[in-house]
């Protein structure tokens, strides 16, 4: 009997498909080199944990984690309306904003279609694109960012989405509100804009723009965001998309019933008016950020300018540092498989584990810089 090969009973764009990484989970270091002590500035998560009023409504949860969640997300759906001046209907709620990326894949692209997304863009883009076999369209990226105007040369007749990432992940880089809202007038109403915005709520002041005011003028615009990144929620899994009515119906229709949680429905609920915690989580990440700048300043190393709460900084031979910091309990994110294996992506933390990545760094680099040298 021929043994079964099950790569042969899948599509060709599925057996070359390769798979997401995550960031190295905590508990894996530490099976693997037995470490106690260990940072992870790994996955963008935020340093200062939930919002206690998320924490509130969790411990409140009793006889409901018996019960299925409302697969309509009501309670949610209200506050996100209340919060953003928008129907009910313009919203959709997923398992984490990936899962919003996913279900614009699912409904919008197949073989014979096209999406189109910027070198150094989340890896999702290219994932999902191939994973519904249709063509990715990567374009490349302008000082490591989204170069909008050839993003929108390169659309193609076949191309059904295009995937913008603002601030981008993992370099850290940011389109102007002005310069996005010009780049929307050319895009065909027929071509679905994914406005990828999961570091938003870390953009100062005076950088904000108000993209939910112009689904009105873009019908083919979707927002999408998040509750894992400055709102803490990363465990929970609580994404949404804003965007005309009936783009969102279509995607509701693709949508797995219960794709959100009981506990993270309560907790982003919660969380979303928790002013004082996110002006805290902002106030954290500026000091880390202007903390690494100065680091890595004085370290000799070049970083990209940063909107999000991460900073992308090239070290020579990426992966080496990486495994250099690994022993030494620190866990970053290396950039090989984005196609920049000199650089390498950490987290903002709290400034002791700020502090801690930078002396583990110099150690790694065999720098003899003093740390306060390098400390602000």
């Amino acid at each position: 009997m021929k043994e079964l090969s099950y790569c042969d009973l899948v599509a060709d764009h599925v057996r070359h498909l390769a798979p997401y990484q995550p960031g190295k989970p905590m508990a894996e270091l530490e099976r693997e080199l037995g470490l106690t002590s260990i940072i992870k500035l790994a996955s963008n998560e935020n340093p200062l944990g939930p919002s206690p009023h998320a924490l509130e409504a969790i411990a409140a949860l009793k006889g409901e984690l018996a019960l299925y969640p409302d697969g309509n997300g009501f309670e949610l759906k209200n506050a996100l309306s209340a919060h953003y001046a928008l129907d009910l209907d313009h919203f959709v709620l997923g398992n984490g904003s990936n899962d919003i990326l996913d279900l614009v894949a699912r409904t919008f692209l197949g073989p014979g279609t096209s999406a189109v997304y910027a070198q150094y863009g989340f890896a999702v883009y290219p994932i999902a694109t191939q994973t519904m076999g249709a063509r990715g369209i990567e374009v490349p990226a302008l000082q490591f960012g989204h170069d909008l105007p050839a993003m929108i040369r390169a659309i193609a007749p076949d191309t059904r989405v295009l995937f913008i990432a603002n601030p981008n992940n993992p370099t850290g880089t940011f389109l102007p509100g002005d310069d996005l809202r010009a780049g929307l007038r050319q895009i065909p109403s027929e071509v679905v804009v994914v406005l990828d915005e999961a570091y938003t709520e870390y953009l100062s002041e005076d950088q904000c723009y108000d993209p939910v005011a112009w689904l009105d003028e873009f019908p083919n615009l979707l927002i999408c965001r998040t509750f894992s990144k400055a709102y803490g929620l990363a465990g929970l899994r609580v994404g949404f998309g804003m965007g005309h009515p009936q783009l969102i119906a279509l995607l509701n229709r693709i949508r797995q019933p219960f794709n959100v949680s009981v506990p993270g429905l309560r907790a982003a609920s919660a969380a979303l008016g928790d002013r004082e915690f996110l002006e805290r989580t902002r106030a954290l990440n500026a000091q880390g950020r202007r903390f690494l700048e100065t680091a890595f300043d004085s370290l000799g190393l070049s970083c990209l300018p940063s909107f999000g709460n991460f900073m992308t900084v090239a070290v020579g031979q990426g992966r080496k540092i990486y495994d250099q910091l690994l022993r030494q309990g620190v866990i970053v994110r290396p950039l090989d498989a984005y196609g920049l294996p000199h650089h390498l992506r950490v987290s903002i933390g709290t400034q002791s584990e700020n502090r801690r990545f930078v002396e583990a760094l110099a150690q790694s680099l065999a720098v003899r810089t003093p740390v306060s040298a390098v400390v602000v």
